[in-house]
């Protein structure tokens, strides 16, 4: 298949493991909080890792191969971080959207949607550039390594879809609603690999940039959104080795499928 079809297909099926997690709650499971911590720093674990070896660093060698010297190299992937970064924020400020934990942010029209639709757009804002990741990813011609980014993404979806679920259960949701939410929270995936698969195909001399502006988002996401999520919870020491067991998985992931 070429890079487009490539990247659109493996981004879905990454965004389709945000339901697949959430199954859980169609059955008689509880929960503690700090299960729900470790599954939260497991999927920043997972997040951080890819950003490090499935996008800095690929990025980097990309940027080399097409002529550009070491220090031009760490400019591009610099530059294309800060815009990846800005970006996100800039989505933040300007659509209304609320966290389970963290609460309301984005604009001053929220009491107009209802609060099932701000999670929706918060875990939309969080999901779009996992997908550009993916996307980009097949654009450097190293399919293994493409595969490994977008099944860990696939893994990182799981605990988010199960704690999206779990939350809207505790909002007094059905478990169907709960798992249809979370299904639909992960089909803006194919969204953004369409998108950045279509770049870097066009264009290749696009491809460090793409990489290093997809790493700068999901690191946004990263901080913004995953950490204060579980210190909100209270749940420091639990997050913290979930980051750390999700940033080994994927490491070995990316180590030994993208040899």
């Amino acid at each position: 298949m070429d890079t487009v079809t490539l990247g659109l297909m493996a981004s879905l099926i990454a965004g389709l493991g945000t339901g697949l997690g959430a199954l859980p709650v169609l059955f008689s499971v509880n929960f503690t909080e700090r299960f729900q911590g470790i599954l939260l720093g497991l999927g920043g674990g997972v997040m951080l890792a890819a950003t490090s070896f499935s996008l800095i660093i690929p990025g980097t060698e990309a940027a080399i191969t097409q002529g550009f010297s070491q220090w031009v190299a760490a400019l591009i992937i610099s530059i294309g971080m800060i815009l990846g970064g800005i970006t996100l924020w800039i989505a933040h400020e300007r659509f209304p959207h609320e966290h389970f934990f963290k609460g309301a942010e984005g604009g001053i029209n929220q009491g107009k949607l209802a609060q099932i639709w701000l999670f929706v757009i918060a875990i939309t804002l969080h999901n779009f550039p996992e997908g550009l990741a993916v996307g980009v990813g097949f654009g450097a011609d190293n399919n293994s390594g493409a595969m490994a980014l977008a099944t860990g993404i696939g893994l990182q979806n799981m605990p988010e879809g199960l704690v999206v679920a779990i939350a809207l259960k505790e909002l007094n949701y059905s478990s169907g609603y709960a798992l249809r939410v979370s299904t639909l929270t992960g089909l803006v995936e194919p969204v953004g690999g369409l998108i950045g698969a279509s770049i870097v195909s066009i264009a290749q001399p696009f491809l460090p940039w793409a990489m290093a502006f997809a790493a700068g988002a999901m690191l946004f996401v990263i901080i913004d959104e995953i950490l204060p999520e579980i210190n909100e919870k209270g749940l420091a020491q639990e997050g913290t080795m979930g980051v750390m067991l999700g940033f080994v998985i994927m490491m070995v992931m990316d180590i030994a499928l993208a040899g």
